[in-house]
Parts: C-alpha cells; structure tokens; sequence
C-alpha cells in the first residue's frame, strides 16, 4: 500500500500495518502534530476537526486541572493531559485520551510502564488506573462504544466520560465490572471515585459573555 495522504496536510506511512508499526511512527518525528490519531482494535482512526473551545477545550482543562491539584497535594500518582500516547497491547489500545491517571503504585508495580524515546519518555505502556474522555461531535461513537470496550479491556478501572455539547451537561464516572463499565449511581449530584478515594461533581454556568464555564467540585 502507498502512503496515504489525507487533505493534502497529514501523511501516514505506508508502513503503519498494525499495532507496533503505528507506535513507532506515534513515536517519530514525522508524526503530524495535527489532528488526533488511534489505533483501536486493527483500525486505524484520525480525526483532523478542530478542538471546540467551550464544549470540549474547557471541559478538558478544567477536569485536568482539578484533578492534577489534587494529586499535587495528595501525592497519589500522575495526571498526563492529552497528547499522552497510551498504549495496551492486550486490547489492541493506542489512543491519545484527553486525560490519563497513572498512580505510584501502578507504576511501582510494573502495571504502567514509561516507554522511552528519542526527547524523554513518549508513551504509557500497560493499564493505566483512569481514562478521561470529553465527547466532540465526530467521537460519539469512538468515545462511547469502541473506547468503553476497549478501556474494559485493558483493565482500566474507571473511565470519566463527559459529553457538554448539548443543554445537560453529562458528566459520568464508569467503574470497571465484570462484563463491562458500570455507571457509578449519584448521590445528590455527586459521583465518587474509587482510584482516587473522593466525590466528584460538574457543573456548568454561563459566563458574563454568555460561554459556558466549568466548575469540577471535590469532596
């Protein structure tokens, strides 16, 4: 197969067959810093549309920001923003989500593995213990069907997936069951946490320019 070149901007390699060939172009420096790319259960998946700043952007940022100060003071693990490659090869998983914790003790443990590369370490190896996912128009159904399957299957233990494009904010936080994610049951609005031992909950209102605006409460 030749390269396959998409809008005349992104180019992928011909060479980019399966799983471990996407990771080492993932790795490379000819990796397009446009667009967002996944390799999800033998197909290969790009979305080139631009963040939405409101209903996806602040979402992201605030849900990142909350949880990174929380672990700055609680000292439990990592918070990586998006752009952090994680992979799992069991569940054949190569995805940049929009947020990705990794705690000390999966890291200790050898259950999350730093894979270096040739600036520092580039990627997540193994399972990490939540995934962050905000729902944009053309991830639907990467983000609710193809991603809950396959974070299931990587044994990621919760999954927080957040859908703001329409008038109720949707904000749920998926424990991992036997046979899939379950839907943690609120409590007066609030969702607790098991991977970081709090209740969590999100809210939005509009700003004094009428944009939504964020808050991800913690208790």
């Amino acid at each position: 197969m030749s390269t396959i070149v998409i809008e005349e901007r992104i180019r992928i390699p011909d060479c980019v067959v399966d799983l471990e060939s996407f990771r080492d172009w993932a790795r490379s420096d000819d990796f397009p810093d446009l667009g967002r790319y996944s390799h999800l259960n033998g197909e290969l998946w790009v979305d080139l549309m631009p963040e939405q700043l409101f209903t996806h952007n602040q979402v992201k940022v605030e849900c990142g920001s909350v949880i990174f100060g929380l672990l700055k003071r609680d000292r439990r693990g990592r918070f990586f923003g998006d752009r952090t490659l994680v992979t799992n090869v069991e569940a054949g998983l190569s995805t940049e989500p929009d947020g990705t914790f990794v705690s000390f003790e999966s890291l200790k443990q050898d259950r999350v593995r730093l894979v270096e590369g040739g600036d520092g370490f580039l990627e997540l190896e193994g399972t990490p213990d939540m995934v962050l996912e905000v729902v944009s128009v053309r991830s639907v159904r990467k983000d609710t069907v193809v991603l809950r399957e396959l974070y299931w299957q990587a044994g990621i233990r919760e999954y927080w997936l957040v859908d703001a494009r329409g008038e109720r904010l949707q904000f749920d936080i998926l424990k991992r069951g036997r046979a899939g994610y379950v839907v943690t049951r609120r409590q007066s609005g609030w969702l607790k946490s098991l991977v970081f031992g709090k209740s969590f909950r999100l809210t939005s209102h509009a700003d004094e320019l009428g944009h939504p605006e964020y808050k991800l409460s913690v208790r």
